[in-house]
Parts: C-alpha cells; structure tokens; sequence
C-alpha cells in the first residue's frame, strides 16, 4: 500500500513558518507535488549514499553528515521537562539542528583561537576563550534558557566557499526569524543589508590600511575579522539584538526601527 503524501493543510502550516503572506489553497496543493517529486530525487541519492558508506546497512541514512543520536537527545529532552511530560518527533529534530548548529559556532570560534596561535589543535584553552567569547553574543531570555546562535540556516547564502554568491533580501528572509527569533519586516532586512555591505566596505578598507602599513599582526587580525564577517556573524548578532529589542517592547515583529537602534550596539 502506497503512503499518503502529505495534507495540503499541513504543508501550508509549514510553509506558513517561512513568510508573513498568505498561501492560497491551490498553492498548499502544488506544495505538496513540489515536495513529493523532491523526494523522488533525495531519497534514491541518500540510499545510493547509504549503501556506499555501509553495504550491510538496511536503513536509510544521511550519509554526508553524523548526527546527535536521536534517542539520547530525547532522552536529556524529557529529563529537562517542567510540566510537559513527554518530547514529540518534531522537538527532537529541532533540539538537534538547535545543538548541532550551537556545537558548530563554539568549534568554529575555537577553531579560530586556535589559528591565531598557530597551532593545528584545538585545546581547552581554545575552547575556554570561545565560550567566553560566545557569553558576549547569546544571552539569557525570560525562562532563563541561553539562545542559541545557529550557523547552518544562512550557509552558502553568499556563495558558500566560491564566495560568488550575492546576499539577498529574498535570500534571508525566510531564515532571518531563526536568529531574532520574530519575523522581521522587509524594509528591516533591507537596511540590514545596507548596513552590512557598508560594514564589508569599511573592513576591507581597513586590511588595505594595514598591508599598506606592513602591519603582519594587524593584517592576520583584519583576515580573522573578516572570515567570521563573511560567515554572517555580524549578521546574526545584528537579528539576535534586534529580535530582543522588538521583545522588551512586546512587539510582534522586528521593524525598520529595531535594526536602526541595534546598529550603535555593533
């Protein structure tokens, strides 16, 4: 018996996380045939995939990526309930990609550390000044949980690792809410964008100073400065501030005026 695709109605309250429109029925509908035939092609990839990484495998595995064991997470999920009793599939996978994404942005500061000193291994003093780092970025929200500051909802917006992309108001839109964690307002993505691009301007005129100055330490500083730039850690810290203000004010969206405020905090 084949399975059921899936509802219109639900894939619309998916979609429906994504932008701040309205989506007609006939829309959910073709959604739906959008997604099914997207199947079509993922799923004999990943088992193509699968089998060539373990041929005595029988379940159909994400070959490209080791993941946070399922159970195990539910498990610390449920341990850390207060008047919920038991954690549904869709929390789960939310609290991975939510670790996952966190355990990314320590390494990738760590890791960061760690080139500066020139060494080829991250140690705990690496670590230890990346958490203390990150303090100055995530902050605790009303029921005291620390937010997280995902790295993986804007990979390769700007051209991955060919740098050949181009940032877009469209491109960031739907994930933008990731960060400040409200939907924000289009003409507020635009002037962060026009911020972030004169912020880009002002960084590489500064490298230029330094070559020109033969400044080594001063040139090292400014390229380190400049892969997490391009990695959108301005950006995100930028949402996440705005996304706090527009919550002490109790509005429901981030506005033009939210990102107009964070910008002396940058």
């Amino acid at each position: 018996m084949a399975a059921r695709p899936y509802s219109p109605s639900h894939i619309g309250s998916v979609a429906s996380g994504y932008t701040d429109m309205r989506i007609s029925g006939d829309v959910k509908g073709q959604l739906v045939e959008v997604l099914v035939e997207h199947l079509d092609h993922l799923v004999p990839m990943l088992e193509r995939g699968t089998l060539d990484a373990d041929p005595e495998r029988k379940t159909l595995d994400d070959p490209d990526r080791t993941r946070l064991n399922y159970n195990r997470t539910r498990e610390l999920a449920i341990d850390r309930l207060g008047d919920l009793e038991s954690v549904g599939s869709a929390a789960v996978c939310r609290l991975i990609d939510d670790l996952e994404a966190h355990l990314k942005t320590v390494i990738s500061r760590a890791e960061e550390l760690a080139g500066k000193q020139r060494v080829g291994t991250i140690k705990k003093r690496h670590l230890e000044g990346a958490l203390e780092s990150l303090n100055l970025l995530a902050t605790e929200d009303e029921v005291g949980t620390p937010a997280t500051i995902s790295e993986d909802p804007l990979d390769g917006l700007v051209g991955g690792s060919t740098g050949g992309g181009v940032l877009t108001t469209a491109g960031i839109r739907s994930l933008a809410r990731s960060f400040a964690r409200s939907p924000v307002q289009d003409d507020a993505l635009e002037e962060l964008l026009l911020m972030y691009y004169d912020r880009a301007g002002s960084m590489e005129e500064d490298l230029k100073a330094s070559i020109a100055a033969g400044s080594v330490q001063s040139i090292l500083d400014h390229l380190h400065q400049m892969k997490d730039f391009m990695m959108l850690g301005w950006m995100k810290q930028a949402l996440i501030l705005a996304g706090e203000e527009a919550r002490s004010e109790g509005a429901s969206k981030v506005t033009l005026d939210h990102i107009l405020q964070v910008d002396s905090r940058l």
